[in-house]
């Protein structure tokens, strides 16, 4: 998928962009802020995550296909990384697919609705502040680099915050 700060305005999105927008509108109706293809350690990327007002942090991948789903390998290496991981498929899917361990939207472009809530498996103190800390520095990057797209940022800036040695 393209980065969503790279990708013109214009560009129409791919379906599973359109599945993101509309767990990113339904998340935020729930008071929790979004950032679509977070990284969240080396090797992983996740399609969206979000941070809700008491630092509880979710993990969406969102999947527009049969196909989509089968090829993913990598999911399971996101439990670790949340408090709660939801899958986002179209009304079409087949949802029986899924594991029925994991939460459920279903979505379109522009709204989505929780099907089914995720069991809340609650990430170490140390994990939640470094997650935190790179979530806000990732948002504040993508803002500043739609705000002066001219020079770029440098490929260190992207990089995750790092972990506490406390």
């Amino acid at each position: 998928m393209p980065d969503p700060v790279s990708q013109p305005l214009s560009a129409p999105l791919a379906p599973g962009q359109l599945l993101a927008r509309g767990v990113c509108r339904h998340l935020r109706d729930l008071g929790l802020a979004c950032v679509e293809e977070f990284v969240p350690a080396p090797g992983l990327r996740v399609d969206v995550m979000a941070l809700g007002p008491k630092g509880e942090i979710w993990v969406v991948e969102c999947k527009s296909s049969r196909a989509d789903f089968t090829s993913d390998h990598k999911w399971s290496g996101y439990l670790d990384w949340c408090d709660r991981f939801f899958w986002a498929v179209g009304p079409d899917f087949p949802a029986d697919l899924l594991p029925s361990d994991t939460g459920l939207i279903v979505a379109d472009g522009y709204g989505a609705e929780v099907l089914r809530e995720a069991p809340e498996r609650r990430l170490a103190p140390s994990r939640r502040k470094v997650l935190t800390c790179s979530f806000a520095r990732h948002a504040a990057l993508r803002l500043q680099a739609l705000r002066d797209p001219g020079p770029g940022l440098s490929p260190s800036a992207w990089r995750p915050c790092p972990s506490s040695s406390r």
